[in-house]
């Protein structure tokens, strides 16, 4: 089943002596035409396929409305510029190619480029943000020393976050030299890697917050965050941290870290962290009405959530895994909500529907823009379809993710097939 609950409702309930583990939390399922928003998409654009046919495994779309362009990565590292219209796409950048000398690694389902966000005042001429993006990846090259590690003694990977400053924004193709280097994690293994990384886009130019970067961090993976990473706030795993990319007061020297994040002074805690216990923050963003911010978190074997994040939010993971307590990938129903000081979900589901069938929450927007009409079909008969068409076998899964254009569009990406697709109202 499907839970919904305003933002700011809290429910306790009285603690039992014994736990009563389930996989199954919400034993109504969800009603499979009842309160169905129907969705009506056209093919907007098509990302060429990688080297060898595969499709290129879109993950992430970012409007850069200074030159006014949309841009798309794919996890293999290629960042694709596209025209508003979407009848212009070129590569803008590849990070995989030789010269840079990153290797990225994205062997497996969850590795690769993992998200990358334009400086607000890339366009800007004369501004210290002019030029500027920044990637955020997973990477084959773990010679250089870490800036964060897990306490674990493998290390399978590292995910860097790298700040690219353009000469020329509006040219097509990227014309800056290599990139600089702002943090390196070392992974202990090879899924919950990262997550998203963003500007707030609703924040104003003369606000002390404009120009911070959220950064999502998972928990390391594994499973169940073995080394309890999420709750623990020296750590940077299973957080989601905000930085002054521009900035130089972290302990690397290579990042500012704002006065007004939540844990700055104490030494038990990391001072990039914004919020903690999530376990892998996936996408996030900002309701434009409100401001609020919300991100969308994958659960382990039982809840998906999306969930609020403020300012020194515990979001409860391992602790608790969607509204329920976390115990040895069940949960217990005894006790739902019940520990004071924790955020809770204003929308979460089980594995155990049969509409959703552990379908892993990937994303996450507010839509206020105008209404939409629906279509008869799904999006994964859509991608199917396109995979006939060229003359490909049929994606076993759709892996979405969602963009936002520059009126409040909402574009859907997935790594099956290479079409950008609109929701059209």
């Amino acid at each position: 089943m499907f839970r919904f609950t305003a933002p700011l409702a809290i429910v306790l309930t009285a603690a039992s002596a014994f736990a009563q583990t389930s996989t199954n939390p919400f034993t109504t399922p969800i009603e499979a035409t009842a309160g169905v928003i129907g969705m009506n998409f056209t093919e907007f654009a098509v990302i060429p396929d990688a080297t060898g046919g595969e499709a290129p495994r879109m993950m992430h779309l970012v409007d850069e409305s200074g030159t006014k362009r949309l841009f798309v990565s794919t996890m293999r590292g290629g960042l694709y510029s596209v025209s508003y219209d979407g009848k212009t796409v070129t590569e803008y950048l590849d990070i995989n190619a030789p010269g840079w000398n990153i290797g990225v690694q994205f062997q497996g389902n969850e590795r690769g480029f993992q998200s990358f966000a334009f400086h607000p005042q890339f366009n800007q001429r004369g501004a210290r943000g002019y030029g500027k993006f920044y990637t955020y990846l997973d990477t084959t090259n773990v010679t250089p020393a870490p800036d964060f590690t897990s306490g674990a003694t493998t290390r399978t990977h590292d995910t860097v976050l790298l700040e690219w400053t353009a000469k020329n924004p509006e040219a097509g193709k990227y014309d800056g030299d290599a990139p600089k280097e702002l943090f390196r994690a070392a992974q202990p293994f090879a899924n919950h890697n990262a997550g998203e990384i963003s500007f707030n886009p609703l924040t104003p130019a003369n606000s002390p917050e404009f120009g911070l970067l959220y950064v999502g961090f998972a928990d390391g993976g594994s499973g169940g965050d073995p080394m309890n990473l999420a709750q623990n706030l020296a750590s940077p795993f299973g957080k989601i941290h905000r930085i002054d990319p521009l900035g130089s007061n972290s302990k690397n020297g290579k990042y500012g870290i704002p006065k007004s994040n939540p844990f700055v002074g104490r030494p038990e805690a990391l001072g990039e962290i914004f919020a903690y216990g999530v376990r892998n923050p996936q996408r996030f963003s900002w309701d434009s009405k409100d401001g609020r911010m919300y991100v969308a978190d994958i659960g382990q074997n039982v809840v998906e959530e999306i969930s609020p994040v403020t300012l020194g939010a515990n979001l409860g993971w391992n602790k608790w895994e969607g509204s329920y307590k976390y115990v040895s990938r069940q949960v217990d129903l005894t006790a739902p909500r019940s520990e004071a000081g924790m955020t809770w979900p204003v929308a979460e589901y089980d594995h155990t529907d049969p509409l959703l069938q552990r379908a892993a929450i990937t994303g996450v927007f507010v839509y206020r823009e105008k209404e939409v009409k629906g279509t008869n079909k799904t999006l994964m008969q859509l991608i199917r379809e396109k995979n006939a068409a060229q003359g490909k076998p049929p994606a076993p899964r759709a892996s979405l993710r969602f963009g936002r254009g520059p009126r409040g569009q909402i574009f859907v990406l997935n790594k099956a097939d290479g079409v950008i697709r609109l929701f059209v109202p």
